[in-house]
């Protein structure tokens, strides 16, 4: 079974940074692809980013390129989302997310491993 725990969520104003963390455990992730999604409050689940596990290979909404970076350190299992020059649209909860294999995708139906969420506020 796979465990994903997200942390580094809160409260900050419109231009300001934050950065994400998903700790992930209970597999081997080398051959995993995780991702991050958001869901702000009436709205739907949405694809923020995604990263290869053994690529490194990276993809982004349209909505967060050259702001969100996604990133991953292997020896801590650990997969980072940093946020810069963040916008009260941006305000959600930030969901991480685990899939087997090594095409990066965007769809959350084909995620199979869910953290708990962390909430981001963006004020304006």
């Amino acid at each position: 079974q796979v465990q994903l725990v997200e942390s580094g969520g809160g409260l900050v104003q419109a231009g300001g940074s934050l950065r994400l963390s998903c700790a992930a455990s209970g597999r081997v992730f080398s051959r995993y692809i995780m991702g991050w999604f958001r869901q702000a409050p009436g709205k739907e689940r949405e694809f923020v980013a995604a990263i290869s596990w053994s690529t490194g290979s990276t993809t982004y909404a349209d909505s967060v390129k050259g702001r969100f970076t996604i990133s991953r350190d292997n020896a801590k299992n650990t997969v980072y989302l940093q946020m810069n020059s963040l916008k009260p649209e941006d305000t959600a909860v930030y969901y991480c997310a685990a899939r087997p294999g090594n095409i990066v995708v965007v769809t959350s139906r084909q995620y199979d491993y869910w953290g708990q969420g962390t909430q981001v506020t963006v004020s304006s």
